[in-house]
């Protein structure tokens, strides 16, 4: 790899290359020691193209739930399957992943931008901004950021655009994966809201089973299914559509992400 070769947005890869084996020496504790992550489909990952992939996951923190994808994706390239054991698998780390984040997100220090080096997309929310509600147009230019980080390699999202459970899918996932036809990857996580403060830079719990599986590619006709199929598709395999909503109603699921978010306010 030439010293200063870059990426198609112009990041220095030596570079990124040593965020992620500094992030992931100084992350890996919280999956391995203050917290267990239990791992399973890891297996699928080795045998996924270079590139083209898309992986979608609900969300419970802003940052944790992505940097554990960056060590379960690394480790089972390294041939550890459904295990992070012994963190040299970040030595050499896979450098065409990229995660779509909120820009506003991304700019709002400089840890989060130091992070954004190592594979952000940063994207404008069209639904949201700065806590607000909002209603604007679909930047093109952030769909198409998407698309040149398929072409170079593996993308993360999370199509409900917030930590909050069980909430719609955004319909642009569904217009990307229509667009780009993509492989999708259904990712589904849990234990990283209780473990984590919102931000997911914070221990907030130690001793929590997190968990994180890897399913199956999708069965997807990018031509003739239509968007809201392709919505309803996400919704099951990432677990958020309502009918796996059984004890807890949403008020009451919101009623507790506002209570531990206050918290994590306070204590940060």
């Amino acid at each position: 790899m030439g010293l200063f070769k870059r990426n198609p947005f112009g990041h220095i890869l030596l570079i990124k290359k040593w965020l992620i084996r500094i992030f992931g020496l100084l992350t890996h504790r919280r999956y391995r020691g203050f917290n267990e992550l239990k791992i399973e489909g890891s297996e699928i990952i080795k045998n996924l193209p270079h590139n083209n992939v898309l992986f979608v996951s609900n969300h419970q923190t802003y940052f944790a739930d992505v940097v554990a994808m960056f060590h379960v994706f690394n480790a089972s390239l390294s041939g550890r399957v459904d295990s992070i054991k012994n963190v040299g698998y970040i030595w050499q780390p896979k450098l065409n992943v990229y995660y779509v984040a909120a820009k506003e997100t991304m700019q709002a220090g400089l840890l989060t931008r130091i992070m954004a080096y190592a594979g952000a997309i940063s994207v404008e929310r069209t639904w949201r901004a700065k806590g607000q509600e909002v209603q604007r147009e679909v930047n093109l230019n952030d769909t198409q950021s998407i698309g040149i980080a398929l072409e170079d390699g593996w993308v993360i999202t999370f199509p409900q655009g917030t930590t909050k459970p069980f909430k719609p899918i955004r319909k642009g996932t569904a217009h990307i994966i229509k667009q780009y036809k993509p492989i999708v990857i259904p990712v589904v996580i849990d234990g990283f809201r209780r473990s984590f403060d919102k931000k997911g830079l914070r221990i907030k719990k130690r001793g929590i089973l997190q968990s994180f599986q890897i399913k199956e590619p999708l069965d997807i006709d990018y031509d003739n299914e239509s968007v809201e199929e392709i919505v309803k598709k996400l919704e099951y395999a990432i677990e958020q559509h309502t009918s796996f909503l059984k004890v807890i109603p949403t008020e009451e699921l919101d009623a507790i992400e506002k209570l531990n978010e206050q918290r994590s306010w306070e204590q940060y």
